[in-house]
């Protein structure tokens, strides 16, 4: 069900593992914050200028991950698969405190995010939410690859396709309906890669800390994780996945429909910079206002001939 207020976390969550491009050991701490403070992370091994919203105006080099940036320059990095889990979870506003500049990557998907958030429970605030209403399409292209916004009441979905030459993973696509989806599978699905991709991505500097203990690794028709992928559309599932958590960049939930077909970090990025640059795409709506016009939605639904 739809909340319309904002919500934050009960209590603090602890967490530490590896950051899998860094391959640094790292402590992840979460506190509860106040209403509209939003989401933000706090680097703790450094002194000064240490606060970096999550804002998409933020994202620098979204290549492989999603890294943020404040106006000094600190940084800090693959931050998509706990911003999905605050958006599947409905947190709006916490503070995330860190101790290197990498997210750790857990098991390579959200599930650790998102159990840890259930453990403490989830405190309903009293400041209504704002929600991002789509009003116009507006469409990013990069060769065969694209992603567009249009208008959608009330819902977010997000058609998704993957391509890929590889025997295994082939051409894949699924839809996600916030309204409707459970989110089980895509919280559960991990991050994955080509085996033969993997020299190339380690000499850029890249996937230090990457293993088959929180990446899937495809290999021809071969997937080299001993116990196989947890369901069957783990891949296009995992892209989903990493594509909620960038869209929670926005500062605010989107009522949109959203297609891609070999989007990413870089395109989603894109899309929301083109979309927020023009005020006539979109405009802001109160909880208050949502909630009131889905009242009479479900009154005419029960009583078409109803006057409001």
């Amino acid at each position: 069900m739809q909340s319309f207020n904002q919500k934050t976390i009960n209590d603090v969550i602890k967490l530490n593992g590896v950051g899998l491009h860094n391959g640094v050991t790292v402590n992840l701490i979460v506190k509860p914050a106040d209403e509209n403070f939003g989401i933000k992370f706090c680097r703790t091994d450094i002194d000064q200028s240490n606060l970096i919203e999550a804002n998409y105006q933020n994202v620098v080099e979204p290549i492989l991950c999603t890294k943020i940036k404040n106006n000094n320059g600190t940084t800090v990095s693959t931050v998509e698969h706990l911003m999905a889990a605050f958006f599947g979870e409905g947190i709006d506003n916490a503070l995330v405190e860190i101790d290197a500049s990498e997210v750790p990557i857990l098991d390579g998907s959200a599930s650790e995010f998102v159990d840890a958030i259930r453990s403490v429970g989830i405190k309903e605030q009293k400041e209504p939410r704002k929600f991002i209403k789509v009003l116009k399409k507006v469409e990013i292209r990069d060769g065969n690859k694209f992603m567009s916004i249009e208008p959608l009441d009330n819902d977010l979905v997000v058609d998704f396709e993957i391509v890929y030459s590889n025997p295994l993973i082939r051409t894949r696509r699924k839809e996600f309906k916030l309204s409707e989806t459970d989110l089980y599978n895509i919280y559960n699905s991990r991050t994955f890669c080509l085996y033969e991709d993997i020299d190339f991505i380690k000499s850029q500097g890249l996937a230090k800390g990457g293993s088959l203990e929180n990446a899937v690794i495809v290999k021809g028709k071969e997937i080299l994780n001993d116990d196989g992928l947890r369901n069957r559309h783990e891949f296009v599932y995992h892209k989903i996945l990493d594509c909620l958590g960038d869209l929670m960049l926005s500062g605010n939930r989107i009522f949109g429909h959203i297609k891609t077909s070999q989007g990413g970090h870089a395109l989603t990025n894109k899309l929301l910079v083109k979309f927020f640059s023009d005020n006539s795409n979109w405009t802001l709506e109160s909880g208050n206002m949502v909630k009131k016009n889905n009242q009479i939605k479900e009154l005419l639904k029960k009583s078409p001939s109803a006057s409001i």
